[in-house]
């Protein structure tokens, strides 16, 4: 690591928020309304990073996804969702401190997320974030979304940095494979959604830095960004 570090970027869901209860509470409703064997919260957690798709599957998995019927019930997904995306959502324990610190410090922090925009903005304005966002770039920005290095260089154009100077902090390998793509610093968040197949083996992902939990990113990205604690709120 070369260049001086200068800005944060976060993965949306099971990274910067926790959105998992939301999610889980909608599917296993809908999976109760079909008469349907409850999809274990488990499970559901595992996939949130997929996407409306993956959830659907989850309670319809004998659906082919460009089925009409399962074309339907995404759809009724996506409604839910939207009615209902803070109930049991909120930021991961200790993230609140930790965007404070950044923020204090004059440090940019941002959002690039495979979650389409419409639930996105959504998402930050009922968390009150949305003006403390100083970029979020979604999967209509670009043509090619995460794991494609590009939505990452978008941020680093709006943010007005270099990409080498850009921390990118995220749960998913293609989180890890688009910040490392983008020469950005990466950093694993362990605590997030981890997608089953990929559970046993972090180190694969090849990201700079392994975190456990929120405590552990933001000494890590107090070391990384030169902050000094002392002059900041503790964790």
């Amino acid at each position: 690591m070369s260049a001086a570090m200068k800005a944060v970027l976060f993965d949306l869901d099971g990274t910067l928020i926790d959105t998992a209860a939301d999610f889980i509470r909608i599917i296993q409703a809908m999976c109760r309304e079909e008469q349907r064997e409850v999809v274990e919260a488990d499970l559901i957690r595992t996939q949130v990073s997929e996407g409306a798709r993956a959830m659907v599957k989850l309670v319809y998995p004998e659906l082919a996804v460009d089925d009409s019927v399962f074309l339907q019930h995404r759809q009724r997904f996506l409604d839910l969702y939207a009615e209902q995306i803070v109930v049991d959502t909120d930021l991961f324990s200790g993230m609140y401190p930790l965007l404070e610190e950044l923020e204090t410090a004059q440090i940019p922090w941002g959002i690039v997320t495979n979650k389409p925009r419409q639930l996105s903005e959504l998402l930050l304005a009922e968390l009150n974030l949305t003006e403390r966002c100083s970029v979020l770039v979604c999967p209509e920005d670009v043509t090619q979304t995460k794991p494609d290095p590009e939505p990452m260089y978008l941020a680093a154009q709006q943010l007005n940095l270099p990409s080498e100077q850009i921390i990118y902090v995220g749960d998913h390998p293609r989180d890890i494979d688009a910040g490392r793509a983008a020469k950005m610093y990466t950093i694993l968040a362990a605590y997030g959604y981890l997608p089953l197949e990929s559970q046993h083996n972090l180190k694969a992902w090849q990201a700079d830095t392994i975190v456990q939990d929120v405590t552990e990113l933001h000494c890590i990205l107090r070391q990384l960004l030169q902050l000094n604690a002392q002059k900041h709120v503790s964790m």
